[in-house]
């Protein structure tokens, strides 16, 4: 007995369920549903007010640094203006590394808060990195997904395309012709009419099972072209070929196509890849650069920093708050998924509910929405192969002209039986769902993922940059200040206190030299002896 395969479930992660469970309120501070409507003004209100809180984290930090360098400015003045009693006891207590005594003890505290902020702010850029590519990874699963199901349905529509264009061919061209032969004889004639409404049949019942397009596309006059329904197919493509080209209004086709979402989703997951990429960059530019300037005490390096610090933290807030309702909304979608599908997507103008719901779902309970017509259409077609073996059987012997039409009609209904099992095997359920199972697990997982690690990230940056706009004015006044330089490049001491200004060594010239070597390598005695006589 072969082992019974397991149609692929999709269940919310805690990540989902834990975001979906967030309170909602809108401008006017009231609880809202949290129910997934991207098209109301109501959800859009939830989602502005979840953003909002980015920005008002933003204005605390502002607040913050303000704070910090409004106490940076009144300490350094008054500093300036202390006596030279405190000084000089700094001084005295200092090592020549310029951070012993009281003043010398904050300057090195508040270096090393800066580097322990880069050192955060390198962290969260490790942090933006992962949750940049999970992201990727989530959104690549999702197209690819996309356009497997858009080819499923390329194919049902070629399928489609092709069956009814031969058995059109066959109405057209060898039925009409075995007519006027058979027009003698009732018996044949007749069954020639029965494959040609039988043949009519399928084609009407085929057109019904279109699922990508408008029935409206459907021309299904009597006439004799052989192209018959105009069908408009999906691109019949393999999955890793982009399926479509974007229509140029950048609006969504009608009816929806899953070529086109995949095509508008890569698109903008392009620009968002990059963005984030150089958002990254950026702070690892300004992070490292930093402990460069620490190191070297650069000022001007530091400034131009500082400058460009005050940037990165007004992007790692606003994109805090676009990430906050990016994850909030992409919660309350893939906590219910099948219900914004039901409501939203219509494949088909005729389409019903239950069609959507036996691929969403592809239950074993539920028998398939087109078992009937395609239980009809092999009946027909069976139908057709009887009565073109009972006129093989008898009316070639009395019209042997007919065989050539006769042929024909049974090479293209054999074309069109292969091409009917195909069409049944890709309107099973499994196919499709677990296309959409795949999509949902790279959004709603991957996807989800990376979404919370890009927020993590903007947070720590966001922290880490209010810390180094703190920290940095502090931490460049244990820079030393640059000595006066001489006309012959050498420092010089004219701006130094008298104090610090070392004694030049003794010079001598060569005749007090030669006259002191002599009178140590020839004493006088005279001179000794009145020495010891005294």
């Amino acid at each position: 007995m072969a082992a019974m395969t397991t149609v692929p479930s999709y269940t919310p992660s805690l990540w989902v369920r834990m975001c979906h469970a967030l309170p909602r309120l809108d401008l006017t501070m009231q609880m809202k549903d949290n129910i997934f409507v991207p098209d109301s003004w109501e959800y859009q209100q939830t989602l502005l007010v979840l953003s909002s809180l980015s920005a008002i984290a933003l204005v605390i930090s502002l607040l913050v640094v303000l704070s910090f360098l409004i106490h940076y400015c009144c300490c350094h003045r008054g500093d300036r203006s202390e006596g030279s009693e405190e000084e000089e006891e700094d001084e005295d207590g200092s090592t020549g590394h310029g951070y012993s005594g009281k003043k010398g003890r904050g300057i090195c505290c508040v270096t090393w808060v800066a580097v322990a902020a880069v050192t955060l702010c390198c962290v969260a850029i490790g942090v933006g990195f992962y949750g940049n590519s999970e992201a990727n990874d989530g959104m690549y699963q999702l197209t690819s997904s996309l356009l497997t199901a858009n080819y499923t349905l390329a194919s049902i529509d070629l399928l489609i395309s092709d069956t009814i264009a031969g058995l059109q061919l066959s109405v057209s061209g060898p039925l009409t012709s075995m007519e006027e032969l058979f027009t003698g004889s009732k018996p044949f004639l007749v069954s020639t009419r029965n494959c040609r409404r039988l043949s009519d049949n399928v084609v009407n019942l085929l057109s019904s099972i279109s699922l990508a397009r408008s029935s409206a596309d459907f021309s299904l006059g009597n006439d004799s072209s052989i192209s018959g329904a105009s069908i408009i197919p999906l691109t019949p493509v393999p999955p890793s070929v982009a399926p479509t080209v974007v229509p140029t209004s950048g609006l969504m086709p009608n009816p929806f196509s899953p070529g086109w979402a995949a095509n508008t989703l890569m698109v903008n997951e392009d620009y968002r890849w990059l963005s984030y990429v150089l958002l990254l960059l950026l702070d690892l530019i300004v992070c490292l650069f930093i402990l460069l300037g620490l190191a070297k005490q650069a000022r001007w390096l530091l400034i131009l920093m500082t400058v460009l610090a005050w940037l990165a933290l007004f992007l790692s807030w606003g994109s805090l708050g676009l990430e906050t309702a990016t994850v909030v909304a992409l919660s309350d979608f893939c906590s219910d998924p099948n219900t914004f599908v039901l409501n939203s997507t219509h494949f088909n103008t005729g389409t019903s509910s239950d069609v959507l719901d036996y691929y969403l779902t592809c239950s074993r309970r539920m028998n398939s929405p087109f078992q009937q017509l395609l239980t009809q259409s092999q009946r027909a077609l069976s139908n057709i192969h009887t009565h073109l073996s009972s006129l093989e059987r008898n009316a070639l012997t009395q019209f042997p002209k007919a065989e050539k039409s006769l042929r024909e009609v049974q090479q293209i209904l054999n074309s069109t039986e292969g091409n009917f099992h195909q069409l049944v095997a890709l309107l099973n359920c499994r196919g499709l769902n677990k296309d959409y199972i795949d999509s949902l697990k790279g959004l709603c997982y991957d996807g989800m993922e990376g979404l919370l690690y890009l927020s993590l990230y903007s947070f720590l940056s966001a922290l880490a940059f209010t810390a180094i706009l703190c920290s940095l004015p502090g931490a460049w006044r244990s820079f030393p200040r640059t000595p006066n330089v001489s006309s012959n490049g050498n420092p010089g001491y004219e701006s130094l206190p008298l104090t610090d200004r070392q004694s030049p060594p003794p010079s001598y010239s060569p005749s007090m030299l030669t006259g002191y070597g002599g009178s140590q390598s020839h004493p006088n005695p005279a001179h000794s002896r009145n020495l010891y006589s005294r």
